[in-house]
């Protein structure tokens, strides 16, 4: 690895635009081995809290565990009102010491959440660690509370040099980013398309999809109306309630639990300079996975062509393609060719080309909990227990994603 690390660094080097952060190897010490989610739905009243502690409790339940075990706790840090160790052991009525870390939860930290636990577990802070994320932006949306735009709005830059020229929220800034695509490689609107019409496929063989039997069409989807050329409604991710977690432990103790576990083989986390800021983007047509993707390869030993199944963050349909192009499943700009004719659908033959993706819908059709309910998807696929199941699943990554950051996590089944 090392070699290949010096490598990685002399190729960061030649971009001006962001780099990788340098995570030490943790191949094969950590596994994901019981995973909970709760409903998700659009406005239901529950609160953030309320749901993680149901999902927690879900994971606890298929890692086979008691409340009592756990002695790690990992939240994503200031999004939403998150669950603390005093409410674990209130709700759960235990006493032990819990490791608390908020360098989990979703988004990139569903990923690099692997990486922070394997240096709790190296240091014997925590043997158990459950990673929890939760989101009620569906009810409080309609409540008059905070929503995803929120915090461009109140960042002073933004709000001093960006919202002015009336670029805001989010729709805007990567609707931009697609047109400069489409310009730069010729990408057209058919090939877009692809990306919300095969997670809507998806969703609609997945029971826990949100848009579950609503089906649509090619032609009905070029009909709509456009929301942000070239972005569409369908193009934007949902606003979802939900909760998911996971429970990670020694990979050495993975054989001791319940269901085939996903050993972590690769973390990489990358950053894009000056965002953010996202007007003062270098290279609107790539992402932070640019710089993640390669590292976690370097980690695991292996290539984008070792991958099985991919869960990619979507909060926009071009954002999507775009981190399928910069983790290496085809050269920059060839992304539309790359996942047309149905090229992303979990049954299409690998011998066609294409990847497998979101195969439960992702926050495009899913529900947007920012990244969780992505990787337990592919937990899923690893033991072969998907609703939408790819065939001989080895290997699966996740490309979580912050928009100035990408990170991806690489899981493989254990034995």
């Amino acid at each position: 690895m090392a070699q290949t690390i010096k490598q990685l660094k002399e190729r960061a080097g030649s971009f001006s635009w962001g780099h990788s952060v340098e995570l030490d190897d943790i191949r094969g010490e950590v596994a994901i081995v019981g995973i909970g989610e709760t409903e998700y739905s659009g406005p239901s009243g529950r609160s953030a809290k309320a749901m993680a502690l149901e999902a927690v409790a879900a994971a606890i339940a298929d890692a086979g565990l008691k409340p009592d075990d756990v002695d790690g706790l990992m939240i994503s840090p200031g999004i939403g009102d998150q669950i603390t160790p005093d409410d674990f052991r209130a709700h759960f009525n235990t006493t032990g010491d819990i490791w608390f870390s908020q360098e989990g939860g979703a988004m990139i930290w569903g990923a690099t959440c692997a990486h922070t636990a394997a240096h709790a577990i190296r240091n014997r802070q925590a043997s158990t660690i459950v990673n929890v994320f939760s989101v009620d932006w569906a009810t409080t949306r309609t409540q008059g509370g905070k929503r995803p735009g929120d915090w461009h709005a109140s960042e002073p830059m933004k709000a001093g040099f960006e919202l002015p020229f009336g670029w805001f929220p989010q729709p805007l800034y990567f609707s931009t980013f697609m047109h400069r695509h489409m310009h730069e490689f010729g990408t057209t609107a058919e090939q877009l398309a692809q990306i919300p019409l095969t997670f809507r496929r998806h969703a609609n063989s997945h029971k826990g999809a949100v848009m579950h039997d609503r089906e649509m069409s090619l032609e009905q989807y070029l009909a709509r109306p456009l929301l942000a050329d070239p972005f569409r409604v369908e193009d934007c991710c949902l606003i979802s309630d939900g909760a998911g977690a996971f429970v990670l432990c020694a990979a050495e103790r993975a054989a001791d639990f319940p269901h085939t576990p996903a050993i972590v083989e690769g973390v990489g986390r990358g950053c894009i300079d000056g965002a953010p800021y996202i007007s003062q983007q270098k290279n609107l047509t790539a992402t932070p996975q640019t710089f993640a993707a390669p590292w976690a390869y370097a980690m695991a030993d292996i290539s984008a062509k070792d991958i099985d199944v991919i869960g990619v963050y979507d909060c926009f349909s071009g954002t999507a393609l775009m981190q399928v192009e910069d983790m290496g499943f085809c050269q920059k700009g060839e992304g539309g060719e790359f996942i047309a004719d149905d090229r992303l659908y979990y049954r299409r033959p690998r011998s066609q080309g294409g990847i497998p993706c979101n195969t439960h819908g992702g926050l495009l059709s899913h529900a947007y909990v920012l990244g969780i309910a992505h990787v337990i998807e592919l937990v899923r696929q690893i033991r072969g227990t998907a609703q939408n199941q790819v065939e001989q699943v080895r290997r699966a990554a996740y490309a979580g994603f912050t928009a100035d950051e990408g990170a991806t996590l690489i899981l493989a089944r254990g034995e």
